[in-house]
């Protein structure tokens, strides 16, 4: 009969211990890096939607198509349980999100301005017409 030796039998407990810690550490660090993931890529599909419903579609498409494709790529990583990654995407899409949302702004204004530009010479026109009578 085979007799287990007393270190043996106290490192495979502790090769087992190990494992179990280990497997339960990364579980949680696996949850733990989904949540922020998830909120990450939320914020991001709304920067987006945001972005879209201002215009950025119209006047900012490069820039709307790109945090598309990093919202895709975003989501496809959370499908992935890479949370790392999607979060990163998210925060690109994000980021490109305000960018066009910045160039519509920026658009818009310029074409108020333009437009006050032009009612101010037809105004001026309008003024010397009626003095020059």
């Amino acid at each position: 009969m085979l007799t287990a030796h007393p270190q043996a039998s106290n490192l495979l407990r502790l090769i087992l211990a190990s494992s179990f810690f280990a497997y339960i550490f990364t579980i949680s660090a696996c949850s733990n890096l989904q949540t922020p993931a998830t909120a990450d890529v939320a914020v991001s599909t709304s920067a987006v939607n945001g972005a879209a419903a201002v215009g950025g579609g119209e006047y900012a498409p490069a820039e709307m198509r790109s945090a598309r494709e990093k919202l895709v790529q975003a989501n496809t990583a959370m499908a992935a349980h890479d949370y790392q990654a999607a979060s990163d995407y998210a925060a690109q899409a994000q980021a490109d999100a305000k960018l066009a949302q910045t160039k519509v702004s920026s658009t818009k204004a310029q074409q108020a301005a333009t437009a006050l530009q032009e009612d101010i010479r037809v105004l001026r026109e309008e003024l010397n017409r009626v003095n020059n009578k």
